[in-house]
């Protein structure tokens, strides 16, 4: 193993960081993981955080899905009674720059902001990756009766994906992520342990490997190596290697 991810949800909500913080410490010092990366809303972090486990971190994914406020009320990022979202996401940045981790940018592309030109804004956060994503429906989490939320009417075309795209071909640090190259290239493990095998739409989990060891439960994890390596996944991932200038 080299490579973990903690993403949620919102993995900041336990006990205001101070668990993820633990998770993050362990597996970079007992585990000793050549990358530890955390994705989050950025509305929870705290300087405090970056002090006491900033070192542990390589990689801060913040989820910004637009630049205009009205656009991100409307698509759940920004209540009007908490933090400014855009406010957050610049002080995280300057955050990861001060305690040495590496910034990065998660967007998904939606109805709302599928023709948003977010060029100035990507090229002034500099992020070291610009991962965007297309809107994925999931059976029981976006879509479907039992779903938190009802995303069906978000979802863009792979046309209107790709145009977004092109619109900010030129930012050196953007990742493109299709639907067709992110259903299945994915490791994802659940709070019991158990990988989520999303190829059929849903997430569904196998047995635990807590139960069954890594190798069984992976034979049900519909885990696609070669999209994987296609879409990108491997790439230098531990500030160690980034050499970037802080």
């Amino acid at each position: 193993m080299e490579k973990v991810n903690f993403a949620g949800g919102e993995p900041f909500i336990v006990k205001r960081g101070a668990y993820l913080g633990e998770l993050v410490q362990f597996c970079k010092q007992d585990l000793q993981l050549p990358s530890v990366t955390v994705v989050s809303n950025g509305s929870l972090i705290t300087e405090k955080w970056f002090e006491k486990y900033g070192e542990y971190l390589d990689i801060l994914a913040v989820s910004c899905d637009s630049f205009d406020p009205a656009t991100n009320r409307e698509i759940g990022r920004q209540n009007s009674t908490k933090k400014d979202h855009l406010e957050s996401l610049y002080r995280v940045r300057d955050w990861c720059q001060k305690y040495k981790v590496a910034f990065k940018l998660n967007t998904v592309v939606n109805v709302l902001n599928k023709d948003e030109d977010m060029s100035t804004y990507i090229k002034e956060l500099s992020p070291c990756r610009w991962k965007v994503f297309q809107c994925l429906l999931i059976g029981g989490e976006n879509a479907g009766e039992d779903a938190l939320r009802n995303a069906e009417e978000m979802v863009v075309t792979s046309k209107e994906f790709q145009e977004f795209c092109e619109r900010h071909k030129e930012i050196s640090c953007l990742v493109p992520e299709s639907n067709e190259q992110m259903k299945d290239s994915y490791l994802i493990l659940d709070e019991y342990m158990r990988f989520l095998d999303c190829t059929r739409g849903s997430k569904d989990p196998s047995r635990s490997l807590l139960d069954v060891g890594v190798q069984n439960a992976l034979k049900f994890s519909g885990f696609d190596e070669k999209m994987f390596l296609k879409r990108g996944g491997k790439y230098k991932w531990s500030k160690a290697d980034m050499k970037l200038e802080w």
